[in-house]
Formats: C-alpha cells, sequence, structure tokens
C-alpha cells in the first residue's frame, strides 16, 4: 500500500488514454458528479470520496464513453482492455500507483452491485466506470461498464 496521496494523471497505454484527473464528489442526490464535457471532450475524474490510488480500498475513477459533436469520449475504449493489462496513477507526492486490470463487467444501472464496485476491499484496487448500453429510444445510456485492477507496485 501507498501513502495518502491525490491522483493526478491516468495513463492506461494499451488503449492510449492519458488523461489529467479532475476532483469530483456527490451530486445533491447522492449519486457521483461526472465530469462536464465543454465541447472538447472532458477529463476523467477521480471521486474524492473514495480511497487515493494506492490506499487500501477501491479509487473510483469516472469517463465518458462518448463526447459532443459525435467525438469519443475518455473511456470510449475501456472494454478493449484486457486481464493482464496495466494502468498506471501519477500521483501529487511523484510518485506512481501501478495496477494490473484482473475483470470488467457490464451491469444495468437499474441493478447495479454498489457494494461489489464501491465495497471495501483488502487491498489497493482501482475501479473504471463508464456508461453502456446505448438506447436509441431514449437517447440513454442503460448500463455501466466497470474494470477492476488491483495495485502491482
Amino acid at each position: 500500500m501507498l501513502p495518502a496521496s491525490a491522483p493526478v494523471t491516468l495513463t492506461i497505454p494499451s488503449i492510449g488514454v492519458r488523461t489529467e484527473l479532475l476532483h469530483l464528489g456527490l451530486e445533491e442526490n447522492g449519486s457521483l458528479k461526472v465530469p462536464q464535457d465543454t465541447g472538447q471532450g472532458a477529463p476523467a475524474s477521480w471521486y474524492d470520496g473514495s480511497p487515493a490510488p494506492g490506499e487500501t480500498g477501491p479509487a473510483v475513477m469516472l469517463g465518458h464513453v462518448n463526447a459532443l459533436g459525435g467525438n469519443k469520449g475518455v473511456f470510449a475504449d475501456l472494454q478493449k482492455l484486457r486481464d493482464g493489462e496495466q494502468i498506471s496513477v501519477i500521483r501529487s507526492d511523484s510518485s506512481t500507483a501501478l495496477f494490473t486490470v484482473y475483470r470488467a463487467a457490464r451491469y444495468s444501472k437499474s441493478n447495479f452491485p454498489t457494494f461489489e464496485v464501491y465495497g471495501n476491499t483488502a487491498g489497493s484496487e482501482l475501479r473504471l466506470i463508464t456508461c453502456d448500453g446505448y438506447n436509441s429510444a431514449t437517447g440513454e445510456f442503460d448500463d455501466n461498464y466497470v474494470v477492476y485492477a488491483k495495485l502491482t507496485v
């Protein structure tokens, strides 16, 4: 485990992601705030109510699958990640927390396993979350896609 240090940058080399991280909390209704797209796409965000990457527990990061103007979101290719691939997080103390993907899953938003995704873990883990399951009839996403990774360095 690593001491607390807020995340600054997320890098996922296998899918070409490098993003600065916003630090966001909760909406008034208790849902996670999501990064706002101002037309240039939005960076990913760290839920600042979760552990810092490297601390015990699941550090939670959110990113959009799409962006305004029909562009790709920062997490558009999250489903291409495979077990064993690496994710790195540069932290505010200049250290890097390196994580290894061990699984991914798609969940219906109406039946989201909150405890499984956000609940305590024995070690340091990372959760990357994006939308999935676009419903053309409603123009909304019905699902979430979650990548699970464990600290390796």
